[in-house]
């Protein structure tokens, strides 16, 4: 085009340019029309089916677009998809050769294996397209010829997989799958070999890659990078290490040993390139970390790992992840302690910028955005290898965003669940409820460094000693802190932590070997171990990272699979097209959903329960058909317009018909602190796991009183009938009653009254008049 207007260039230059662009055209023309062979259907805009021409040499940016492509595929199929190579949109043949179709498939499987999926088949097809005989142009055609077409089955590069499936998947799969894999190539179909090197130009080939996704901890734990399939590196693995399986692959038996070529892989496929790893390197000199290899924890560490894999020689499946292998942590402190910065500090892999960056990611409200004041209780999982090498947060596809629950699940082996609490004396109610209801294993105690603690750390320590809750003081913002501040902050926590009614030891941890002292003394002792950190320079949180994976599991709830199901509603949601949702913790038992699972939802304002059908359930946003005791769900059920009105939080789902109750007795201790008389009437707010209601005593009991008889202090200044008082440090048994309506409530479960600050905590010991209601 611009030689046109060029003087220099003469016009027979001209004319060959213009002839050039002319057989260019007429090359595409027949390219084109060779392209019109189609072979299968055109693709469709949705679900699990995609077609790719060929992939050459894709830069990081095309890999990345083929990834988000890839596991929008993925979820259209519930996790498995199909890619057709070698095919145009339309259903075209694309006329490849075997070269390149094997080269766009191993491209293939590699983005797969950075999704956590692997390919269960790997089909080569050729045949379909041959070169016409009786025609005089020599156009190519379609194949009317059977024996002309081979359809032959190959080994994937980097493992099929198979052996990876849970348990549950394989049942629905196998049916489809009947014929059995080997490593060779198989000819499904056709008389002749498939032709790989020196194909003419006559031998065209496509491809059609089956990928499932699986759960990561069953792979090997270094996955590929995206940036290492953009350089073109060809990782051979051609099977993937499966984390406590008996044969390990053709790894040899057992786990596999990481090297740093493994870590630096891995680092860079979370999209972090080792940001994990920063505030080591700011802590430790080359010393120490030569001298970490040999350290009680890492020892220890291994040991856990060890004795897992001894304890189930079949891979962990995703539910167990999510219960026996599954920490929860309430993280409470004052307002300005820094909580939510420190969960979204710990969930995203990277340090804070002292303006809100890492409360902001973890935050779900305007308002709290704005205010940076946390406002409900809220859940944040946080992923470890099985080595103890945190996952990262963020996704490494989309950098600037976070990874779902369901992605952080799926990588570890371990789970920590970071319960984020209001600190605020305004949300007091708030995060008493969320430490009642939370199930929480450990209690993370917030304080900032360059105050002393106020009224509220005091209120969240007495809060969590009520429950039986072990506790780790860590004070955070030691960046910039000056050391008289920081002296007096940590003077006033142990004057706290020493007082009678805590009695806790203060123990310092400021490397792995009190880590290892003090980890296993957390329930039998009194032992309250203190971290210093800082979210804005990393320093302590590394150390902090290795007190989570290394915190022994607390409360036992799969010892509890065996008793009546029990589900606690925590959330309702009303999701179109669904119906009801409910969201909550399995205390007990184990349920299957689907249209045999009929359950009682309870109890409603007159005491009854509904029967009704589970129809659905998801555990960390991955639908599954079965939940166990221990894990956090959601379940959908079948209700009709009335009956969704009814749900409220604080009922309860069970299999069985169960009773509500209007009154209880419990065996209380009035708290020691300011002020207060209790006696008969008293009306107070009880929070009893995830029910609450205001109660009044009915019938109050002294017990435990000393050998001199009641003291004088429990009678009250005039001579009424049954006239007892109850002040800080009495012990009672009392009869309460709900003031507004029944509720499902157990012996041996644990209260808490409160009437503005907290009063007492008590044990239900019995329930009489229970109200035995038929099913609405």
């Amino acid at each position: 085009f611009f030689a046109i207007f060029d003087t220099n260039v003469s016009s027979g230059q001209v004319e060959r340019n213009r002839l050039l662009c002319t057989g260019r055209k007429a090359r595409e023309m027949d390219e084109y029309e060779e392209r019109t062979l189609s072979v299968i259907a055109p693709e469709q805009q949705d679900g699990s089916t995609e077609y790719k021409r060929q992939l050459r040499a894709p830069t990081a940016s095309r890999l990345r677009s083929l990834a988000t492509q890839m596991s929008y595929r993925l979820d259209e199929g519930m996790g498995r998809c199909t890619y057709q190579i070698g095919v145009e949109d339309d259903g075209c043949h694309s006329l490849l050769d075997y070269a390149s179709a094997a080269e766009s498939a191993r491209i293939l499987e590699c983005i797969a294996r950075s999704l956590n999926a692997v390919v269960l088949e790997r089909l080569m097809i050729q045949g379909e397209v041959v070169q016409g005989t009786n025609c005089s142009s020599g156009k190519l055609l379609l194949s009317t010829n059977k024996d002309d077409l081979v359809v032959a089955e190959e080994p994937s590069v980097l493992g099929d997989g198979r052996n990876n499936l849970n348990d549950e998947e394989q049942d629905v799969r196998v049916e489809d799958e009947k014929e059995e894999k080997t490593e060779d190539v198989t000819i499904r179909l056709g008389k002749r070999p498939l032709v790989k090197e020196g194909a003419g130009p006559d031998i065209y080939t496509r491809c059609e890659l089956t990928i499932q996704r699986i759960e990561t901890h069953l792979l090997d734990p270094t996955p590929l990078s995206l940036a290492s399939v953009a350089r073109g590196t060809k990782h051979q693995l051609k099977s993937p290490v499966i984390i406590g399986s008996p044969n390990g692959g053709k790894n040899g038996g057992g786990p596999r040993k990481f090297d740093a070529r493994d870590r630096t892989l891995s680092s860079v496929s979370d999209g972090v390139a080792g940001a994990t790893e920063l505030t080591t390197m700011r802590q430790a000199s080359a010393a120490e970390a030569s001298a970490a290899k040999d350290s009680p924890l890492l020892k220890r560490m291994d040991s856990l790992a060890v004795t897992s894999e001894k304890e189930d020689s079949k891979p962990c499946a995703l539910n167990e992840t999510l219960s026996s292998r599954n920490i929860r942590i309430a993280v409470v402190g004052n307002v300005d302690a820094g909580k939510s910065t420190l969960i979204g500090a710990l969930t995203t892999s990277t340090l804070d910028d002292g303006r809100g960056r890492c409360r902001t990611s973890i935050m779900k409200h305007r308002h709290e955005i704005e205010t940076g004041r946390t406002s409900t209780a809220q859940s944040h999982l946080m992923g470890f290898k099985s080595n103890g090498e945190p996952i990262s947060g963020k996704d490494s596809i989309r950098t600037n965003k976070r990874k779902t629950d369901d992605e952080v699940a799926r990588e570890s082996y371990r789970v920590c669940t970071l319960i984020d609490l209001a600190g605020h004396e305004k949300y007091l109610k708030t995060t008493i409820h969320g430490v009642s209801s939370g199930m929480a294993d450990y209690g993370l105690i917030l304080v900032n460094s360059r105050h002393p603690p106020t009224h509220m750390t005091q209120h969240h320590l007495n809060l969590c000693c009520s429950f039986g809750i072990p506790v780790i003081i860590v004070f955070t913002k030691i960046d910039g802190c000056p050391e008289h501040a920081m002296k007096n902050s940590k003077e006033e926590v142990h004057k706290l932590l020493r007082a009678p009614d805590i009695n806790k030891r203060p123990f310092a941890v400021r490397n792995e070997q009190d880590i290892a002292t003090c980890i296993d003394k957390l329930n039998q002792s009194n032992l309250a171990p203190i971290i210093d950190i800082s979210c804005v320079s990393g320093e302590g949180l590394n150390l902090l990272r290795k007190i989570l994976f290394a915190l022994p599991k607390r409360r036992r709830h799969e010892k509890k699979a065996d008793r009546p199901f029990e589900f606690l509603v925590d959330d309702i949601f009303n999701v179109p097209g669904v119906g009801a949702v409910t969201s909550g913790f399995v205390n007990a038992g184990q349920l299957t959903v689907g249209s045999n699972a009929h359950v009682f939802v309870g109890p409603t304002n007159d005491g009854t329960f509904m029967k009704t059908l589970a129809k659905s359930a998801h555990i960390a946003r991955i639908n599954t058909t079965h939940v166990t005791a221990g894990q956090s769900a959601c379940l959908a059920f079948a209700l009709n317009k009335e009956q969704r009105k009814k749900l409220r939080r604080g009922m309860v789902v069970m299999k069985e018909n169960p009773t509500s109750t209007r009154e209880f007795d419990a065996e209380i201790c009035v708290l020691k602190g300011e002020g207060t008389t209790i006696r008969r009437s008293y009306q107070a707010y009880v929070h009893i796991l995830n029910v609450r209601q205001s109660a009044y005593a009915k019938e109050i009991e002294i017990v435990n009183t000393n050998a001199l008889g009641l003291p004088p202090s429990h009678k009250a200044a005039d001579d009424e009938e049954d006239g007892i008082v109850l002040r800080p440090g009495s012990r009672a048994k009392v009869r309460f009653q709900f003031a507004q309506r029944p509720e499902y409530i157990r012996p041996g479960m644990r209260m808490l009254f409160r009437d503005g600050r907290v009063r007492g905590v008590g044990i239900v010991t019995d329930v009489p008049g229970s109200e035995i209601q038929a099913a609405a």
